[in-house]
Order: C-alpha cells, then sequence, then structure tokens
C-alpha cells in the first residue's frame, strides 16, 4: 500500500477514535442527567445506544487489528495504534458506566441524601475525559499529567463522599414501627448511591488510562501506567 494511503488510515483512525470519545461523552451526560431527573425516557434511550457504542468499539477494534497485521507500522505508528486500541477499550468501559446510570435511575424514586452533590463529580470526571482526548488530539504530553493529579482529587471526593453518605446512615434513626420493606427500600436507595459514587471514580480511572496511554504514545513514556 502506498505510504499515503497509509498514513490516510492512521488519520481515519484518529478522527474515528476521537468520534466514538463524543458519542461515549454523550451517553454519559444522558445517563447521569437521567439519574438526576429520573426521567424513564433519557434512561432507556441510554441503555438501548450502548448497542451503537459497542459495535463502533468492535468496527475501531478490526480497523487496530487491519493495521497492525498489514502495514507492519514504525515504532511511532506501533504506538499510535497500540494507544488507540487501549483508548478505545476504555471508551467502551465509560459507555457501560453510562448504562449503569441509566439502570440506576429507572429503579431510584427519590434522593436520601440530597446533600451528596455527585453531579459536581461527575462534572469534574467529564472535564477528565474531554481532557484527556484532547491531548490525544493534540499529542500533548502535559495535560496527560495535569489529568492524572486532577483525579487525585476526584478520589478524595468520592471517598468523602462515600463516607458522608455511611455516616449519616448510621445517625439516621429508624422508627421501631418502620416496616421490613421500608427498611428495605432504605438500604436499597443508599446501596445505588453508593454504586453511583463508585462508577463515577471509575470514569476518572479510565480517563487517567486514556492520558496514560497518548504519554506513552506521545514520549514514550509509562509514568502514568499502572
Amino acid at each position: 500500500m502506498p505510504r499515503e494511503s497509509y498514513q490516510e488510515l492512521l488519520e481515519t483512525l484518529r478522527e474515528d477514535v476521537l468520534y466514538m470519545s463524543e458519542l461515549v461523552l454523550d451517553r454519559l451526560r444522558l445517563g447521569l442527567s437521567a439519574l438526576e431527573t429520573k426521567d424513564e425516557s433519557m434512561a432507556r434511550e441510554v441503555i438501548e445506544g450502548d448497542d451503537e457504542v459497542n459495535q463502533l468499539y468492535l468496527d475501531l477494534e478490526q480497523d487496530c487489528v487491519d493495521l497492525l497485521a498489514l502495514q507492519q507500522p514504525v515504532a511511532s505508528d506501533l504506538r499510535f495504534i497500540a494507544a488507540s486500541f487501549k483508548i478505545i477499550t476504555d471508551l467502551e468501559r465509560i459507555g457501560d458506566l453510562a448504562t449503569n446510570f441509566g439502570e440506576y435511575s429507572l429503579e431510584a424514586e427519590r434522593d436520601v441524601f440530597p446533600e451528596v452533590d455527585i453531579q459536581e463529580i461527575a462534572e469534574v470526571v467529564i472535564e477528565m475525559v474531554e481532557a484527556a482526548m484532547e491531548a490525544y488530539d493534540q499529542k500533548d504530553s502535559e495535560k496527560c499529567y495535569e489529568i492524572g493529579a486532577t483525579d487525585n482529587e476526584v478520589d478524595d471526593r468520592c471517598e468523602a463522599a462515600s463516607e458522608s453518605v455511611v455516616r449519616d446512615l448510621i445517625e439516621r434513626e429508624i422508627d421501631a414501627d418502620s416496616s421490613e420493606e421500608e427498611i428495605e427500600r432504605l438500604m436499597a436507595d443508599v446501596s445505588r448511591l453508593l454504586l453511583s459514587i463508585r462508577d463515577i471514580e471509575r470514569v476518572g480511572d479510565h480517563a487517567v488510562n486514556i492520558a496514560a496511554r497518548t504519554l506513552y504514545m506521545v514520549d514514550n513514556d509509562d509514568a502514568l501506567i499502572y
């Protein structure tokens, strides 16, 4: 294959990975909005949209395999293809987490701990994913390190939010007249909230993974790879 056509294939892969990130971020925002508003139609839209994300992942995975198998890329191109392959895996998993938020919203009927603002933390992790993809697009190694630092802050905030939920649950008085059904409902709500916090933290972890692979792609630096 002529070198020009090969470079066009690499550029197409880059554009397709960026498109996948936009699709996944749209799904993530939709899932979080459904969780906040308890909007059933919005929740079902994000759940049903997961198939599109999965199919795109499989298509791009095959593109990466074809480039590796058929083109025998040189070192820098090899790192780009390998990084892209790992990044689409993280994006697919973020899509799965977006689906989780949609499923949680279908089960939730109320906010049991409104003082725990998980949407605020979610905005930070969305910005982390956006920044990670910008770093990939612009080959910006400095931004990769910034994402790693932000993740430490997100981890602290998620831990504090989880502790707040558990502490409030312990301090909350359950009347002697409370039925078993009421207690089970409360525990289900608490469990769902803790799972939501965990999943938000995981989105941040995937953003760091994307930054780590980008850093390796750009500088052959594995400092952020766990």
